[in-house]
């Protein structure tokens, strides 16, 4: 199923010629019919000579609805230009042929309408000529062009056969498994409820499913679908699509709201595009200037920011970052078009090429420029990589931001992988669509260039201490807990970084003492040998050597802390404890006065050592007695 629209001047004859096609009238609204002329969209269908169905979307023509118009060509994939024979080209028409272009509508034909007003053949002749001028520079300049009368009939079968041979050259919609249908109408039915028409894109959608709604994120849920009035159970894209939704109130919805699965799409504020001023457009694009922007049938005010210059003069193209009043949902790819609110006029249009910039950019760097070129214009590797760039990310959600079909997706990745342009954080092959953390290299380098340098400021800091908490590592660099842990796995597995238990260190790094620290502790340790049941405190120890070399002693177990004020030589610590172990198991339990003496100690060094060992889980104290945990 293809969808074309409509487009030309007001009075034309656009909704004559939609009439004489299907036999319907797209002018549903009764001020329309009574004022004779479309002031918003109309729809209508016609089935093919090959038994095809083509939905029909009629547009306004008249300038004060241009922005009617634009809601419907959004997803469009071939266009009906409609000249009136008696006036030849318009205002309108240009503007609309503009538009077209703009929005990469590259497929059509031409309608010569009211041609049974028309006498003179020599005029017809003019405005064929006049047609064909106007068409030479765009897309369409090989659109054929049907003479018709809408009200006699006379070439309505040749026009058919036209759009026929047209739309065969149309390529089938793309499935990349994430539906959505920006909706161009809302309405109620009694006894059905909630209904919203729109084209259905990039998947499909089955009875059934749960859907929701954005940018307000209203859930709701599939009870019916209809195309052209035909009840189906499941809509592949590219169908005109009506669609039954339970769970939504019509007034929770506004054209352009777009319909997906859950957690398909993300709402943004802020989008990056490539933008065509058109040549004809009366005054150069600004900076900080406010637009109106139309992205599918959603509207937006729009701030604009320029990239890479100061302003951008009529028929030059640039880089512009878009800074929306209301959140949009839209992709890589979509395409656009730009209005200056007031007075009305079309500046321009373009493409999105990042949908969800992460922050705003400096306005003249050129890395900027050259990253959402290769978003433009890249294969899909590279669109892959970009979507990459900002660190470690689930493949699922990259795959996602790089807006590929999924055989694209597949193979971008295992080209990707193969030539270590991208790194997986886990080992193995990851599988494509899961949640496995890949990061592109440079942003890998990146990571592992802040890792090192923390801990060469920490080792720096701390000569003495073998490695550096990695609590207090993960709080530096400022990563969530599950990509921290990954991040350091394949850092540790990679040789970058070297595992120390609770600690980290780079690869080459050990302590030295200096001969003065060397004497220090081999000192205070010949201290703690000649009274190893009352040795020296905390206090007398720090005293002694300094805090930063107690606690290297500490960290190699040469020393161990049993409370803020005792301390214990590592030997006779271990010692100590096994010779505890084996009296509670001759005896079943043990007090703090029978350690006193066991050891001819005091009671500090007696209780500090017992409530170690209950603080470990070696003891359990029950009253004053002791028992095996």
């Amino acid at each position: 199923m293809h969808v074309i629209g409509t487009a030309g001047h007001v009075d034309h004859g656009k909704s004559a010629l939609v009439l004489a096609l299907t036999g319907m009238d797209p002018d549903r609204l009764r001020e329309e019919q009574e004022r004779q002329m479309t002031i918003d969209l109309g729809f209508a269908w016609l089935t093919l000579p090959g038994g095809e169905e083509i939905g029909i979307i009629d547009v306004p023509g008249h300038r004060d609805f241009i922005e009617n118009m634009l809601a419907g060509v959004g997803a469009i994939e071939a266009a009906l230009l409609v000249v009136a024979a008696d006036e030849g080209v318009m205002p309108q028409t240009s503007e609309h042929l503009a538009i077209l272009d703009l929005l990469e509508v590259s497929r059509g034909v031409v309608a010569l309408t009211k041609i049974d007003l028309v006498d003179d053949p020599s005029w017809l002749d003019l405005v064929r000529e006049d047609v064909e001028r106007m068409l030479a520079p765009t897309p369409l300049a090989r659109a054929p062009i049907i003479p018709v009368s809408s009200l006699t009939g006379t070439g309505i079968d040749a026009l058919v056969a036209a759009l026929g041979l047209v739309l065969g050259e149309v390529p089938p919609r793309r499935d990349i498994g994430r539906p959505r249908l920006s909706l161009d109408r809302a309405f109620t039915i009694a006894g059905f409820g909630t209904v919203v028409t729109g084209t259905l894109i990039d998947g499909a959608f089955e009875v059934g499913q749960e859907v929701e709604l954005l940018p307000s994120r209203v859930k709701g849920r599939i009870r019916g679908l209809q195309t052209h009035r035909t009840t189906v159970e499941h809509a592949d894209p590219g169908r005109r699509l009506a669609i039954n939704l339970s769970g939504v109130e019509v007034g929770d919805l506004v054209r352009g709201d777009v319909v997906s699965l859950p957690g398909a799409y993300q709402p943004t504020r802020t989008i990056d595009v490539r933008f065509r001023l058109l040549a004809e457009a009366d005054a150069p694009l600004k900076h900080d200037q406010r637009v109106k922007l139309f992205l599918g049938a959603a509207q937006r005010i729009a701030r604009v920011r320029l990239l890479g210059s100061d302003k951008l003069s009529p028929g030059e193209t640039g880089w512009l970052q878009l800074v929306l009043d209301r959140p949009v949902a839209a992709e890589r790819h979509d395409r656009f078009i730009l209005r200056r609110p007031s007075p009305s006029a079309t500046l321009g249009g373009g493409q999105v090429a990042d949908p969800h910039p992460q922050q705003s950019h400096r306005r003249n760097d050129l890395k900027i420029v050259e990253r959402l070129e290769s978003l433009v214009r890249g294969t899909p590797g590279d669109v892959l990589v970009q979507a990459l760039s900002g660190g470690p990310i689930p493949i699922r959600v990259a795959l996602r931001q790089a807006n590929l079909p999924a055989e694209e997706a597949s193979s971008a990745l295992a080209e990707l992988l193969g030539k270590h342009r991208i790194l997986s954080l886990s080992e193995g092959i990851p599988d494509p669509w899961s949640e496995t953390l890949v990061v592109e290299t440079g942003a890998w380098h990146a990571l592992t260039t802040r890792l090192r340098t923390e801990l060469e400021k920490y080792h720096a800091a701390n000569p003495l201490r073998s490695g550096m908490p990695r609590e207090e590592l993960k709080s530096k660099m400022g990563l969530d807990g599950r990509t921290y842990a990954a991040v350091l796995g394949k850092a540790i597995a990679l040789g970058v970084v070297r595992d120390q238990a609770a600690r980290l260190a780079l690869p080459r790094f050990t302590v030295e003492l200096s001969p003065a620290q060397s004497e220090g502790s081999a000192e205070l340790l010949k201290q703690f040998a000649a009274e190893p049941t009352s040795p020296p405190s905390v206090k007398q120890a720090i005293d002694a050597v300094g805090g930063e070399l107690l606690a290297h002693l500490l960290e190699e177990g040469m020393l161990v802390q049993l409370s803020s004020d005792v301390l214990l030589e590592g030997t006779a610590y271990r010692d100590m404890t096994e010779e505890v172990k084996k009296a509670i198991s001759a005896g079943g339990r043990i007090t703090v006065a029978e350690v006193r003496d066991m050891f001819g100690t005091s009671r500090k060094y007696a209780l500090a050592l017992m409530e170690h060992l209950d603080a470990i889980g070696v003891t359990v104290r029950e009253g004053d007695e002791r028992r095996l945990a």
